[in-house]
């Protein structure tokens, strides 16, 4: 019997550490950032962040955005105590009806104390006045919210800083504005 017990205990260990460095393992390939992903939404969630980080992982630096045609579009954004959403950078040329994980309409940036910019996620838009359908748009798995006041579906994605809000959400409370623009979503 203590064998036994013996035996079970020693499989259960050996259980544990691989699936634990199976996961480890798992999120080291996704390349993701353990507190981003894994999101706790599902494999395919997983995969489709996955897909805009590899996307917009040439974007860290503003420059980089601007050159490939994004452009600053509002200060900093934020609704206290909800949080803030940071610097909108826009690529007109992508607004229609048409989403895609690897090019998102909007760069979301967080101006740090040294004043450079921190890519912090990503949000797609839709302008209203060209979404025909009754039913919202939908990309990741989400609908998107229609904003009447700015005339866009929008859905932000917290790509590469997590939000305690979590990863849709509209506003991250730990994203700051050093200084606010009177812009709100």
């Amino acid at each position: 019997m203590k064998n036994q017990l013996s035996a079970w205990t020693l499989l259960v260990m050996v259980v544990a550490i691989v699936s634990v460095s199976e996961a480890q393992t798992s999120i080291k390939t996704m390349g993701g950032t353990p507190a981003v992903l894994p999101s706790g939404l599902g494999e395919g969630v997983d995969r489709d962040i996955m897909t805009v980080r590899d996307a917009t992982a040439r974007f860290k630096s503003t420059k980089a955005a601007e050159a490939a045609g994004y452009k600053q579009v509002t200060g900093c954004v934020e609704h206290q105590p909800a949080g803030a959403m940071g610097y909108h950078f826009q690529n007109n040329d992508l607004l229609d009806t048409t989403l895609d994980l690897e090019h998102p309409e909007v760069l979301v940036y967080e101006k740090m104390p040294d004043g450079s910019f921190q890519l912090n996620g990503v949000e797609f838009l839709v302008p209203i006045s060209a979404w025909k359908s009754s039913e919202p748009p939908r990309i990741v798995g989400q609908a998107l919210t229609k904003a009447d006041s700015i005339g866009f579906w929008f859905l932000h994605v917290w790509t590469w800083k997590p939000s305690p809000s979590g990863l849709f959400a509209p506003w991250n409370p730990d994203v700051k504005c050093l200084e606010t623009s009177s812009m709100n979503h």
